[in-house]
């Protein structure tokens, strides 16, 4: 019988953050594979948890994750983590998982803390919807192609971002996108945890002279939707004509085009008969 695979959320910064249950999961594995073996040892260091650590992460998923996969159909369990956060979201997990369950391998959730939501529900932007787009590309013009695609996006924006990079990120927001709103959010849940709310042109000019320290997460208010284009009494008016040539009286044809239109009724019904 195979075995499963768990994804365990790690802190991203406040070690009690990790959940009980999450313990339970590192400690009841035969191993933990793991984005960093060197972060992920000191966690269990804290939490006097002993087991054997696999690298899993970018350069080595392909054949590591056919050697993960093949302990799992032998029959042992193992936990995934990344070095902070949900694995899976914008981390080489993704391709993990879906390899287990191209072979019909059991996979589990202990969830726990991602900076993907935490950031957003401090922002004080919009969250009803949302929009994650990872981290942008370091190549300049694939950046501003990336940036470019999402003028329109009407929905709140949320991004990963690196203090090394920041400078020229906000630099290239500002141009895509215009003054909007933005919280940067720094550090989370870690000693010097920072919620800064402003706009890109400040955000810009502030970071050209402050140098950025440690991980942001931006968030960025969407595009204003456009206004629909107003129906003129004229169109309105040849709406319930259409109708009327369909068998509907005068007046109810000139109700129904002024409820689909906003055109005033009355209005509607005095082009007709004139």
């Amino acid at each position: 019988m195979a075995g499963i695979l768990t994804l365990v959320g790690t802190p991203i910064g406040n070690l009690s953050d990790l959940s009980p249950r999450a313990v339970e999961v590192l400690k009841n594995s035969d191993f933990i594979a793991a984005e960093d073996t060197r972060v992920t040892l000191g966690l269990l260091n804290h939490f006097g948890i002993k087991k054997p650590l696999v690298s899993y992460f970018e350069h080595n998923k392909r054949q590591r994750g056919e050697q993960i996969v093949a302990r799992l159909e032998a029959g042992e369990n193992a936990a995934l983590v990344t070095d902070a956060g949900m694995p899976a979201i914008s981390d080489p997990g993704e391709d993990l998982v879906a390899l287990c369950h191209e072979r019909r391998i059991t996979v589990c959730v202990a969830p726990g803390p991602s900076a993907v939501v935490t950031a957003p529900a401090v922002s004080g932007l919009p969250t009803g919807r949302f929009t994650f787009e990872g981290f942008l590309s370091m190549n300049k013009r694939s950046r501003r192609e990336h940036l470019g695609s999402l003028r329109g996006e009407q929905r709140t924006m949320v991004f990963y971002e690196a203090p090394h990079k920041l400078p020229s990120t906000l630099e290239d927001m500002l141009e895509a996108f215009g003054d909007r709103r933005i919280a940067l959010v720094r550090e989370l849940t870690k000693i010097h945890e920072e919620v800064i709310r402003t706009t890109l042109a400040e955000a810009a000019a502030r970071f050209l002279q402050e140098t950025p320290r440690g991980e942001f997460v931006l968030v960025i208010e969407g595009a204003v939707p456009p206004k629909p284009e107003e129906t003129t009494p004229e169109q309105a008016a040849e709406l319930a004509a259409a109708y009327m040539a369909q068998g509907a009286s005068v007046s109810d044809a000139a109700k129904r085009a002024a409820a689909e239109t906003g055109v005033k009724k009355g209005e509607i019904y005095r082009r007709i008969v004139r």
